[in-house]
């Protein structure tokens, strides 16, 4: 068994996925027993060939390609059945490490059996610092903002925006860098692979807090991560947001919490014409036959 499985997602950025790696090979500890599982999500054929042909040369590097795109959870699960190693570390093809995170995380979790998933800190391309976690995003959330909670429940609503340099345990990490211990993301059954995009976080630290094990910023380990690149921004990945959103609140919580956080939806994008594209799904019950996962096609 190696020691660390890093689990990288390509889908149509192949030149991020080829720096991510590189970043990942230079300044990994070489004492570390590592592999690196690089899936294709079902690329366009001149995006998926120019990875082929770019990967850095190396025994530790592996690519698979998976005829359909299966989002964020499901490209991930695709990788993990390849995974053998102690650890698990799911890294966005556009985060690019900046010292030998492997190394500071692995020793870090070794010494602290409690924890179950850990992250670094975050910085933008520009260098300046980025937060690396959320707060459960529940009704105190939406009435009182983030803010009101940092302020009077900071024990268990740390500053987001702060930059910290001691290990600081958190509702949940950052997507973009998600390291566990092997054993806890098997028990909890992985990614759900029901969501296509986002809250995946929000979903699978939320159920292995619900075991005992803590989700934890360990600001040693340092990334830069280019914020949106794997995913771009429109009003469909906005839907799916939202999309992914409710049924994580459904499944994990109360259907009284739900049924108020939709109400809660409803009165808020009647008075912001912005958001008006997403209110015919709040009021269908924001399922998700409308997610993007429904329409995708396979591609050999």
């Amino acid at each position: 068994m190696k020691d660390i499985s890093v689990i990288i997602i390509n889908y149509n950025t192949a030149s991020y996925t080829i720096s991510c790696v590189e970043s990942v090979l230079k300044l990994t500890n070489p004492k570390l027993d590592i592999e690196i599982i690089v899936v294709d999500n079902n690329s366009k054929s001149e995006d998926y060939s120019f990875l082929i042909e770019s990967l850095p040369e190396s025994n530790k590097v592996k690519l698979y390609r998976s005829i359909i795109n299966t989002g964020f959870g499901g490209g991930n699960m695709f990788g993990a059945q390849f995974a053998h190693a102690k650890y698990l570390l799911f890294l966005n093809n556009d985060a690019f490490l900046q010292n030998d995170c492997l190394s500071i995380l692995h020793d870090y979790m070794e010494e602290h059996p409690e924890i179950g998933v850990s992250t670094a800190q975050n910085y933008d391309e520009y260098g300046k610092h980025v937060v690396s976690f959320d707060h459960n995003k529940g009704i105190r959330k939406l009435i009182f903002g983030r803010s009101f909670l940092e302020k009077n429940f900071s024990k268990k609503h740390p500053k987001r925006k702060k930059e910290y340099t001691d290990p600081i345990t958190v509702n949940y990490v950052n997507g973009a860098f998600m390291f566990f211990k092997s054993d806890v993301f098997a028990l909890v059954g992985g990614f759900d692979t029901n969501i296509f995009l986002y809250f995946e976080e929000m979903d699978i630290c939320y159920r292995i807090n619900k075991l005992n094990y803590k989700s934890v910023l360990v600001p040693k380990a340092k990334i830069t991560h280019y914020q949106g690149v794997s995913t771009g921004m429109s009003k469909a990945i906005s839907k799916e947001g939202l999309l992914s959103y409710f049924y994580v609140i459904k499944k994990n919580y109360p259907y009284l919490k739900y049924a108020f956080i939709r109400l809660y939806y409803c009165l808020t994008f009647l008075i912001k014409p912005k958001k008006w594209f997403m209110l015919p799904l709040v009021l269908k019950g924001v399922h998700l036959s409308e997610s993007l996962k429904q329409k995708q096609q396979i591609h050999f």
